[in-house]
């Protein structure tokens, strides 16, 4: 996106900065499994709250140079609806891909629970975890593990049909440690806020984490909520995590939004 000009910054959501210790030397190789099950976390007692402020702290900063256009994915959509309730006069398109749009159910794991959502493969990661989470105050996931099946089912949930370069570089990129919380904290979107916003949803197809049925029943849900502001909707054939040909895709439909333009 800065590449055709537009003006873009991340947000650094509480417990995922550089300096919160994510990384430690029990995670290089060769690992230290007892450290790893014990050493507390960096996101223990950070749940969506923190994440809300954090994301709000962004957008306020950012409103007064233009337009606001707030992009998330996957669990972020739980911050991206915490933020649309909290200050929507700030923000000017939401943008989920294939992101958790929270409207009749109050948060991600109960959607994962519907019909809609009986087919994820969000169970894969049980294999990777390395501690017990009352322990550490985490989700504790080792993405360097070299269990070969366990990555191969990580790979069919992430990113089936990439090719294992792109797969091994998304899992460099991924910090091990996640919120307890922020999964089935009440996350659902009001009408009087949130639905004041355009909004955008970019469909997945082949996505194994949040299946196709769900992402569609949340935007129907959505759509019924403010019927007169309805999700723009747009499609690509990409799994749960794009890859690098794929995001061009994601990219090119940022860069057509209204906002954007």
């Amino acid at each position: 996106m800065s590449l055709r000009g537009h003006r873009t910054v991340g947000v650094n959501l509480p417990g995922h900065g550089v300096a919160d210790a994510q990384f430690a030397h029990d995670y290089q190789c060769p690992q230290d499994p007892t450290s790893l099950a014990t050493r507390p976390s960096p996101m223990a007692g950070v749940g969506l709250d923190a994440y809300e402020a954090a994301a709000v702290e962004v957008v306020r900063a950012v409103a007064p140079f233009g337009p606001v256009v707030l992009y998330g994915g996957s669990m972020g959509g739980a911050t991206l609806n915490r933020v649309g309730n909290a200050v929507p006069h700030l923000v000017d398109r939401v943008v989920y891909d294939t992101a958790f749009c929270c409207v009749d159910l109050p948060c991600p794991e109960d959607y994962l629970s519907t019909p809609e959502g009986s087919s994820t493969l969000a169970g894969s990661l049980a294999s990777l975890v390395v501690a017990d989470p009352a322990v550490v105050g985490a989700v504790r996931a080792n993405y360097r593990t070299g269990d070969q099946d366990a990555l191969a089912r990580l790979k069919e949930a992430l990113m089936a049909g990439a090719p294992d370069s792109e797969f091994y570089a998304l899992l460099a990129h991924l910090q091990p440690d996640e919120s307890l919380t922020v999964g089935r904290e009440d996350s659902r979107v009001r009408a009087d806020t949130w639905g004041r916003i355009p909004r955008t949803f970019i469909r997945h197809t082949a996505d194994r984490m949040i299946p196709l049925a769900l992402q569609d029943r949340m935007i129907a849900e959505a759509d019924r909520l403010t019927p007169r502001n309805r999700f723009d909707v747009h499609t690509v054939a990409a799994p749960h995590a794009a890859t690098s040909e794929q995001f061009r895709e994601i990219v090119d439909i940022l860069d057509r939004l209204p906002e954007c333009r």
